[in-house]
């Protein structure tokens, strides 16, 4: 990869960051990581108590990059239609039209407290989030490239809430917590909010074109072949440690990778360290385990049991 490409995805990607953080104040790693996925083409589910800017983190990077935005607050009412679209009968032609839903024409769709809708409605995304297409009546329709899903959802109050099943929550690129602010970036979001909107302040830094063409650079960053051994030993770790029910899938091992190499551009390289792999290894793996019964009765995470991981497998000594 040129050099020169290198230097201006970087510069790019700190330009974008500079803007979502007028508006979230004192969450760097967490903006990185959502800017690391986009980079990587995954999709996002922000997991966290209501109020600390889960909805408005999404606002704010559609605002930034120059994609096609669209949400949908999911209630219990929204139905699968509402999202892939329906067929409805035309009399003038003598046959079915195809009805757009929300996802069409969208490269970047907030599912905002995903876990509030039906489970049917929840299925309707696993095609779109796998395949980027949508089949209706038998028709495939295609979905805009780059597609990316940005849920949010909170464990607060969960009656009436339908969990994520497993094989859904798998095609999440990672699983972010926002948190709490710090004393001081309290303060700032406070002031800040008194006499301005933040968003206004927005800017937007990329087109959908320059997006494409960081996901097509993120994936020539090279990994070499130890570092590529070093994410096998680590997911296969998960799978024979005793705190495990289900360890990662082989889609986990992959995005993995693909995280870490969009964590190598992001920080002006285009090759990867055994840093990335470390840096990014919770956040994609951590929504893709199942802890045995026994583990979750003595109070063990799936943090806890990655972060064991990390120290029990040996990285490569020399790349």
């Amino acid at each position: 990869m040129r050099e020169e490409t290198v230097k201006s995805i970087h510069h790019a990607t700190q330009s974008i960051e500079e803007e979502i953080g007028k508006v979230i104040i004192g969450k760097n790693d967490v903006i990185r990581k959502v800017l690391m996925s986009i980079l990587a083409n995954g999709h996002i589910l922000l997991d966290d108590v209501p109020g600390v800017g889960k909805t408005s983190l999404a606002v704010a990077l559609g605002k930034t990059l120059g994609l096609e935005y669209n949400r949908i607050q999911c209630t219990p009412d929204v139905l699968p239609s509402d999202i892939v679209g329906f067929s409805v009968f035309n009399k003038e032609k003598d046959a079915f039209t195809y009805m757009p839903g929300i996802i069409n024409n969208t490269n970047l769709l907030l599912a905002d407290e995903i876990n509030r809708t039906s489970s049917r409605t929840q299925a309707a995304l696993l095609e779109a989030m796998e395949e980027r297409q949508v089949t209706v009546d038998g028709v495939v329709h295609f979905l805009p490239d780059p597609f990316i899903v940005i849920a949010t959802e909170n464990q607060v109050g969960a009656a009436g809430t339908q969990m994520l099943p497993h094989a859904q929550m798998d095609r999440f690129l990672v699983k972010l917590e926002v948190g709490y602010p710090d004393r001081e970036s309290e303060i700032r979001i406070i002031q800040g909010r008194q006499t301005a909107d933040p968003y206004t302040q927005i800017r937007k830094v990329v087109t959908e074109k320059a997006v494409k063409t960081m996901q097509s650079a993120t994936l020539m960053v090279t990994i070499k072949e130890p570092l590529v051994a070093y994410i096998t030993d680590l997911v296969e770790a998960s799978r024979s440690i005793q705190s495990t029910e289900l360890g990662i899938s082989p889609r986990g091992a992959i995005a993995v990778s693909h995280m870490a190499k969009a964590s190598a551009l992001m920080n002006g390289r285009d090759f990867v360290k055994e840093e990335d792999i470390r840096d990014v290894f919770i956040d994609v793996c951590s929504h893709r385990i199942i802890l045995t019964q026994k583990a979750r009765a003595a109070g063990t995470t799936t943090k806890d049991v990655l972060e064991q991981i990390l120290s029990s497998v040996k990285p490569p000594y020399s790349i």
